[in-house]
């Protein structure tokens, strides 16, 4: 049996957990850009993410899946432009992107991963 690791757990979630050499994050969304763009919020969301995964001892060219949320589909271009520009080349994970409500209405965006160690 594998060990498992969490970082920064909180009580009611952890922001990422480490099983084997998977990591999984939590739905992150945008602090400081909240209520912001949805590019300035996906830009965040990324930094985010960069920063969990090297806690994790990995990075985004090791991703093997991405779930991302918007609260509107018309800002799917928006959220692509960044999402674009971040991803390593060749490392593209499997995706998907849906629109929904999220927790607080100054969130537009929600982006949790799956990567490989």
């Amino acid at each position: 049996m594998s060990d498992i690791t969490r970082i920064d757990p909180g009580p009611r979630m952890t922001m990422a957990v480490v099983h084997g050499d998977t990591v999984y994050t939590a739905g992150q969304v945008a602090k400081d850009a909240a209520g912001g763009s949805v590019a300035d919020q996906t830009r965040e969301i990324l930094g985010l993410i960069d920063a969990l995964l090297a806690k994790a001892g990995t990075d985004k060219t090791k991703l093997l899946s991405a779930n991302i949320w918007l609260t509107d589909i018309a800002t799917f271009g928006e959220m692509n432009a960044v999402w674009d520009a971040w991803v390593a080349p060749g490392c593209a994970p499997a995706r998907a992107t849906v629109e929904a409500k999220l927790a607080r209405p100054e969130f537009t965006v929600e982006i949790a991963v799956i990567a490989a160690r």
